[in-house]
């Protein structure tokens, strides 16, 4: 599957078989494949809490209107970020870079985040929606379907997954083998969202 075909057939799909399991390879593959998404400063700000235990998707499932998906779903993945991963051993994100990069890029790093807590939260959320569509469209070019999703009281499965106080949450991801049948997909026309040169 080519990434246009990838793109055409991925949905957000509600329904999941319960009783199909991800293989711990394929799940390798998908999340080593995902961290490739881009970052600002290569920082991988995403956090993601792969939530396994039966108990504790139940207890989200309690927090997020019922949806079936959260406890159906294979794989159940809550996607947070570090909002202090700017300053996490920085040296780490450019170990490969060239000397005069990584020489510009330290202290550049250290002026562009400090004391700028809003900077901070907006590029770990940007960053966490690049690398959420990348885990969709990995997963489905492994064959499994996905459902983003942002229908859930955050602050409580916040406490549920025990999220560190530097930490901002942004959203699940539930992937599996989708059952039931998806209606056609409905996109407003490019011409009603595309302006040229300005609005």
């Amino acid at each position: 599957m080519d990434v246009i075909e990838a793109v055409r057939r991925r949905r957000a799909t509600k329904a999941f078989d319960p009783d199909h399991k991800i293989p711990e390879e394929t799940k390798r593959v998908l999340l080593e494949t995902s961290a490739l998404a881009p970052s600002a400063y290569n920082i991988q700000h995403w956090r993601v809490v792969d939530v396994q235990d039966p108990g504790i998707r139940e207890g989200i499932r309690e927090v997020a209107w019922g949806q079936a998906q959260v406890t159906d779903a294979s794989l159940l993945l809550v996607l947070c970020a570090d909002l202090d991963a700017w300053q996490e051993k920085p040296q780490r994100y450019w170990a490969t870079a060239p000397q005069p990069v990584q020489d510009f890029l330290l202290p550049k790093l250290d002026e562009y985040y400090r004391g700028k807590p809003q900077v901070a939260r907006d590029e770990a959320m940007r960053s966490l929606g690049l690398f959420g569509m990348t885990v969709m469209l990995v997963a489905q070019e492994l064959g499994y379907d996905s459902c983003p999703m942002d229908g859930f009281d955050f602050d409580a499965v916040a406490r549920i997954v025990g999220l560190p106080g530097q930490y901002t949450m942004g959203y699940m991801i539930a992937i599996g083998k989708g059952i039931g049948t998806d209606w056609e997909r409905n996109r407003i026309p490019v011409a009603d969202w595309v302006v040229k040169n300005h609005f």
